[in-house]
């Protein structure tokens, strides 16, 4: 690969958050805008903005799976300004609203603790548009809401246990 579009990508992954234009990337490998973006999805298969967008939604995704911060603030720390916008696009890439995901991903985390399946089911309202979803969604959202606080809660208490503090 050439080594002008590794150090793109190495900046790009390295400061996600930044608001990158063209300009700047072209300037740290001392190309033009026109001349990088040729090089770029010769060598990548898409634009440098493309490609940013792409690591923006697999840090949030990861942030999403590894964390409990709010979509605001992993909105924040992934360099989109607009919320709306973010959202719209992690749903375009991965099917479900942000927070829709995450209370799946969870959900299935923990049926698979407990040796169940995990829901096969994924995607089945993703054509709802906003709209009120069935009672038996929401009903299945709040019981893997639940799920969800039981796990955080044994998190807790087999972390107390490790540091020898009761609770």
């Amino acid at each position: 690969m050439d080594p002008r579009v590794e150090k793109i990508e190495q900046l790009m992954r390295e400061n996600v958050q930044r608001e990158w234009s063209l300009l700047e990337l072209a300037q740290a490998v001392n190309l033009s805008v026109w001349r990088l973006s040729h090089i770029f999805a010769a060598e990548v298969g898409k634009s440098p903005m493309q490609y940013l967008r792409q690591l923006r939604m697999e840090r949030a995704k990861f942030l999403l799976d590894t964390s409990f911060l709010s979509v605001k603030e992993i909105t924040h720390q992934v360099g989109v300004n607009d919320e709306s916008h973010f959202v719209r696009d992690f749903k375009k890439v991965y099917g479900d609203a942000p927070t829709r995901y995450r209370i799946r991903s969870r959900s299935e985390h923990i049926n698979s603790r407990n040796g169940k399946k995990p829901d096969d089911k994924k995607g089945t309202h993703e054509a709802d548009n906003g709209k009120e979803l069935p009672r038996s969604t929401n009903k299945q959202l709040a019981k893997a809401v639940r799920r969800s606080i039981i796990l955080f809660l044994s998190f807790l208490t087999d972390l107390a246990a490790t540091i020898d503090t009761p609770i």
